[in-house]
């Protein structure tokens, strides 16, 4: 059975382990990096907690013992229903099964600025953007020439107040409180301003009441300015405008309000709805079609228990590749159709970190909710588990201890990427360019 999968988060690279070595199977694991990104940490890249390679494990060391997973690097144009094969960048291919993995990316809902000129932060790239704007922010605070150059500088505007958003205003909290200070004496950190836009009437809408209310005054501890039932109308890279009309002039606005799938083309619109996302049964099954699987943040399926589709969140792709790892395997062994298996979420639990020792955790069997140090040490095991690679998790560890222990973090650097024009035509382009 040739099972083709494209994406390597979560989702894919959990299958493709699932089904690594097994017989009967040929997979093809398709992905635009070389790399399976650990998602819920990119927050502490980007504020210089962790360096990119930490939470970076790459595919081929994963599958580097594996007689049946092959792995090629490049863009899915399109997929070809009717002909079982996907159209690539470097050429077509075919399938017996296809697994449409493909996750989600952020979701700036139709608003030219907010593409052009916000911070989305849905991968290891841009999680690095951000940090390196964040770093350049202080250093052209020292050479600003008018207050209001420094103001714009040194004002951060966080949008959406889910786990990204919470979590990304108390880092950079933390280091506004402890690491800046210490680079940049001749700067008054005091003016610093973090703001925190919620569209809703509370943080970390899905999570319980205890959890939304501790979240919140954790923040506004770490002195964020959380504002709740804020939209962000617009923004043009000098302004944020908020639908209140009030205006807050910042060069910097993290984008984490929103996620939408990454649908593949030559997928009928029909199959699309909210959130763009693909309608599947209770067994990953696309809908209508007999050999493609959905799984992971791009799959909506109704159940019982989520009747709105369950919640994008990596324990939902990790569960949903295993159980459909294992109806494969039914399948290829030709086992009773009946036997297969119907998807259902048992939800472990809710957590978020807001900052040292600050976190929040809500159970559903037994319906506990705990928060503080003892939260945020569940939270720290609990990523530490996740992350791929012995090394990986080592070099985590660390980092998170020497933080704790200094208050410091040692990967505030930026790296410029200088562009070396080829012929004098692209010299010429460069310099009309600059």
């Amino acid at each position: 059975m040739k099972v083709v999968i494209i994406g390597a988060g979560f989702a894919g690279i959990k299958l493709a382990g699932s089904l690594n070595n097994k017989a009967g199977f040929d997979v093809l694991l398709i992905d635009k990096f070389n790399y399976h990104q650990f998602q819920p940490l990119f927050y502490q890249v980007a504020t210089g907690g962790l360096d990119a390679s930490n939470i970076s494990f790459p595919l081929r060391k994963a599958f580097q013992d594996s007689k049946n997973v092959r792995i090629r690097l490049t863009k899915v144009i399109g997929v070809v229903l009717n002909e079982n094969k996907i159209t690539t960048e470097i050429g077509d291919i075919d399938y017996d099964i296809l697994v449409i993995a493909t996750g989600a990316d952020t979701n700036f809902f139709g608003n030219k600025n907010l593409i052009e000129y916000a911070f989305p932060m849905k991968s290891t790239i841009e999680a690095l953007q951000l940090r390196h704007r964040l770093i350049e922010n202080f250093e052209n605070v020292l050479i600003a020439k008018t207050e209001e150059q420094k103001k714009k500088l040194m004002t951060v505007v966080i949008v959406g107040g889910g786990p990204t958003g919470v979590e990304l205003g108390g880092a950079i909290a933390e280091m506004r409180k402890y690491t800046l200070p210490n680079d940049y004496p001749e700067i008054d950190f005091s003016t610093m301003k973090i703001y925190l836009l919620e569209g809703s009437g509370a943080t970390l809408g899905p999570m319980s009441k205890k959890s939304q209310e501790q979240s919140q005054k954790y923040l506004e501890k770490l002195g964020v300015e959380v504002k709740l039932n804020s939209i962000l109308k617009d923004y043009d890279g000098n302004k944020a405008t908020l639908s209140s009309g009030e205006i807050i002039e910042t060069n910097t606005v993290i984008w984490a309000a929103g996620v939408k799938g990454n649908v593949p083309e030559g997928i009928e619109t029909d199959l699309i709805v909210r959130g763009n996302r693909i309608k599947v049964d209770r067994f990953n099954k696309m809908l209508g079609i007999e050999n493609v699987y959905v799984v992971g943040d791009v799959a909506y399926m109704e159940t019982p228990r989520y009747p709105k589709g369950h919640p994008q969140v990596a324990n939902v792709a990790i569960n949903q590749a295993k159980n459909l790892a294992n109806n494969l395997r039914r399948i290829e062994m030709k086992s009773n159709p009946n036997k297969l298996e119907e998807f259902e979420y048992e939800d472990k639990g809710s957590m978020a970190t807001v900052g040292r020792n600050l976190a929040v955790v809500d159970i559903p069997k037994p319906k506990l909710h705990f928060a503080g140090f003892f939260a945020w040490l569940v939270w720290m095991f609990l990523h530490l588990v996740l992350i791929l690679g012995v090394k990986n998790k080592i070099q985590v560890f660390v980092n998170w201890i020497y933080n704790y222990m200094t208050k410091d973090q040692s990967l505030r650097l930026i790296f410029k990427v200088f562009y070396r024009p080829q012929t004098p035509q692209q010299e010429n382009q460069y310099i009309k360019a600059q």
